[in-house]
């Protein structure tokens, strides 16, 4: 009886809306995916603009048909979490925002009420937890329900204070970010462009969920409060006996009135008495948290902590303010996607309750993209040194955000294959989040054709792969040029073999005429002298000068070579943390196994299992071996081939910052201090032991940090004495 009743619900169900039920499980299926990448994998598959016009669609379809499948993104939040980081369930879910785009219904939403305009902004969500002064635990948003334990990371972010002087419960929701300005340093100093950071919000969650806080201090992670959840105990304590004890839990308390709430924190008298009685006694003198957002804000700053910027509104100024967001986010160093409103009153906003999905407290604004039509030229197919060849779609140049924009990333084959995307298609383009251009809508779909069958650059053999359900197209051939030009432009490059005038597009020429093949041709590019000294560019002392500079990068060191070699995820500090743990031996250290190379600090396992896979190629090995005739290694200086232990900087922690009067530059000093079994580290936490600083009165942040947690600030000269032994330090 019972499943007759079901059968005949599915099929009124699907009488209701036959078309619309597969596409329903289409889009939760598409969406799901994403969210997995997003939220479980830190990598986008999709840009927000299609991820939010497909959750919309799925929307309209669910109230159309009344129907909701199992599985809806609209009614769970994230994903579950995958990771070694000890996993902790929240108090309550934390649920996503509502949204919209359009500044009327903002108003609407708003109505007689005050607001709080903010940004809403793109980074990592944690809850950071303190008691008595103290940052005592820090957890990640995770799936809204479940989060990881990042308590450890949380306290080498760069303006998180690590004591307070409210001695309460205090429980805080911010935003982990790394700024625009630090995500392009760090970008800065990879010169292999495969290697570089995608964008702000993935580095942002992959450093604050390492397992080495260090890892995390070196990336210059930031949290910005954007909402105070409790906060009781401490000055929030009931003064004097026989009154109640603050509420719990999203710090409820009694709203203060307008007359007496200033400040910090309100004082708020007993209200038991009836009108005109006598004030009570000021033992029954109580204070509350403050009942408006922005004076939670204001006692938050008081506190030390960096909080979202806002702006108090009403419905007459939205549109002046969300105008006045929408200017700054051109030069706003902080990556944000978008506005979030809630309403000024603390206790009004909690009264409305939630929905399944949603708090009524809050509303998030997204930007009304400017969007151009234009017209597809053609799909440029552009490989990389790891075998991924990358779609990048070529239009007419249209006018975007001030700028005139032609290209466009598509990222793979499955968002291609999602827009049906062909040449001389219409299409619309955009910003995402007013900076990088992305396709919100194909108009005409004429469908993905011309998938080149052989790599553009080398004529080998392509594969379209599937990984994660996500299609990509990867050239098969191990000897294509693309691949051979990245690898060998990460060779010559400042920080590997450091061989001038051997640039990208000089490499290319000499790869594509057969001069190099694998890196030891390069000292043998004497070979080729007539051919070379023909070519365009070249003459006769162009090709000495290049020489020189080989014979110079001849006489190298380990770490040099060991980064050079381009071992996937070994950039230069893991390239010294490798040569310090095998003290110098290059052949135990390519015959190590995975788990002794895991002893090394920051080599995780998949790290060790790329260079246990470089290492198992005898191809490699080869290539490596005849490298080696060609090269003169320095030896390791006493100290570096020694225990690291038994260094003299074993087990301290620099930070460098200023003009440096003994040293060519700050990056010598650092490569000393680490010679010397020292770590030199760019920002000030707790872990620093000390900050070399010649001007030792500085009022800059970092001396003013090592100030506040009583690191002790070194000129040179100190440093040179600490390092000789008679520092008295």
């Amino acid at each position: 009886m019972q499943e007759n009743i079901q059968d005949r619900i599915q099929d009124e169900i699907q009488d209701k809306a036959p078309d619309r039920i597969p596409r329903m499980k289409e889009l939760i299926a598409i969406l799901s995916e994403a969210a997995k990448a997003y939220y479980q994998e830190s990598r986008e598959i999709m840009s927000n603009f299609e991820y939010d016009k497909l959750y919309d669609e799925l929307l309209d379809l669910e109230a159309e048909t009344g129907v909701v499948l199992a599985g809806s993104p609209t009614q769970r939040v994230g994903y579950e979490i995958l990771s070694e980081l000890p996993k902790e369930a929240h108090p309550s879910p934390m649920l996503s925002l509502d949204k919209t785009k359009d500044v009327g219904a903002l108003q609407e939403w708003l109505g007689q009420q005050e607001g709080v305009l903010s940004w809403k902004l793109d980074g990592l969500t944690v809850v950071l937890t303190y008691e008595n002064g103290k940052l005592v635990k820090a957890v990640t948003r995770g799936n809204g329900e479940v989060g990881e334990v990042i308590t450890p990371n949380a306290r080498v972010f760069e303006n998180i204070p690590l004591q307070i002087s409210f001695k309460g419960r205090l429980v805080l929701r911010g935003e982990a970010v790394i700024r625009y300005s630090d995500f392009e340093k760090m970008n800065a100093e990879i010169e292999d462009v495969d290697a570089k950071y995608k964008n702000p919000r993935n580095l942002c969650s992959g450093s604050v969920r390492q397992l080495n806080s260090e890892v995390t201090a070196n990336r210059h992670v930031n949290c910005i409060i954007f909402a105070l959840v409790q906060a009781e105990g401490g000055e929030f304590a009931v003064s004097g006996s026989g009154a109640s004890q603050p509420e719990e839990a999203s710090g409820r308390a009694a709203v203060p009135r307008p007359e007496e709430a200033s400040g910090s924190a309100a004082v708020e008298r007993s209200e038991e008495a009836p009108a005109g009685a006598a004030a009570p006694d000021e033992s029954r003198i109580t204070r509350t948290l403050p009942g408006s957002v922005s004076r939670r804000f204001a006692w938050l700053k008081e506190q030390g902590f960096e909080v979202v910027e806002h702006m108090q509104v009403t419905a007459g100024t939205l549109p002046d303010a969300v105008a006045h967001f929408a200017h700054a986010i051109t030069d706003y160093d902080i990556p944000s996607d978008g506005l979030v409103l809630t309403y000024e009153d603390v206790a009004y906003g909690e009264s409305l309750g939630r929905t399944a999905k949603f708090p009524r407290s809050s509303i998030a604004f997204k930007w009304a993209d400017e969007i151009a039509e234009t017209t597809l030229s053609y799909i440029e197919w552009s490989p990389s040194r790891t075998g991924l060849i990358n779609p990048v779609a070529v239009f007419a140049p249209v006018e975007l955000e001030g700028t005139t924009v032609s290209r466009a990333s598509v990222h793979n084959i499955s968002i291609m294959e999602g827009l049906e995307l062909g040449a001389g298609d219409r299409i619309t383009v955009y910003k995402a989040n007013m900076i990088i251009p992305q396709i919100a809508d194909n108009l005409t779909r004429s469908g993905v054709r011309d998938i080149p069958k052989i790599c553009p650059v080398c004529g080998g053999e392509t594969q379209i792969r599937a990984e994660n359900d996500v299609k990509s197209l990867y050239c098969t051939n191990p000897d294509c040029q693309a691949k051979k030009i990245k690898s060998f432009t990460l060779f010559v490059s400042r920080d590997a073999l450091n061989i001038d005038g051997l640039s990208e597009m000089t490499l290319e020429k000499f790869i594509g005429a057969g001069f190099i093949h694998e890196y030891a041709d390069i000292f043998h590019l004497d070979r080729h002298r007539d051919e070379i000294v023909e070519m365009e560019g070249f003459g006769q002392k162009s090709y000495d000068n290049l020489i020189q500079a080989a014979e110079r990068a001849s006489h190298t060191t380990l770490v040099r070579l060991v980064y050079g070699l381009g071992v996937a995820g070994i950039g230069l500090a893991n390239a010294k943390v490798l040569c310090r743990k095998f003290r110098y031996d290059f052949e135990k250290m390519r015959r190590a196994a995975a788990e002794e190379l895991q002893e090394a600090d920051g080599i995780g396992g998949v790290l060790a299992d790329g260079w246990c896979r470089y290492f198992a190629s005898e191809k490699n090995n080869a290539i490596v071996d005849r490298l080696l005739a060609e090269l003169d290694i320095e030896k390791a200086p006493e100290d570096e081939g020694a225990d690291a232990g038994s260094l003299p900087l074993a087990g301290k922690t620099f930070v460098i910052t200023g003009a440096v009067e003994h040293f060519a530059n700050r990056k010598e000093l650092q490569e000393l201090i680490e010679a010397k079994g020292g770590k030199a580290t760019g920002s000030v936490t707790a872990k620093t032991t000390y900050l070399i600083n010649n001007d030792v009165n500085s009022t800059s942040s970092k001396n003013k940090k090592a100030r506040e947690l009583g690191i002790p600030i070194l000129s040179e000269e100190d440093f040179l004495k600490l390092l000789d032994g008679d520092g008295g330090i």
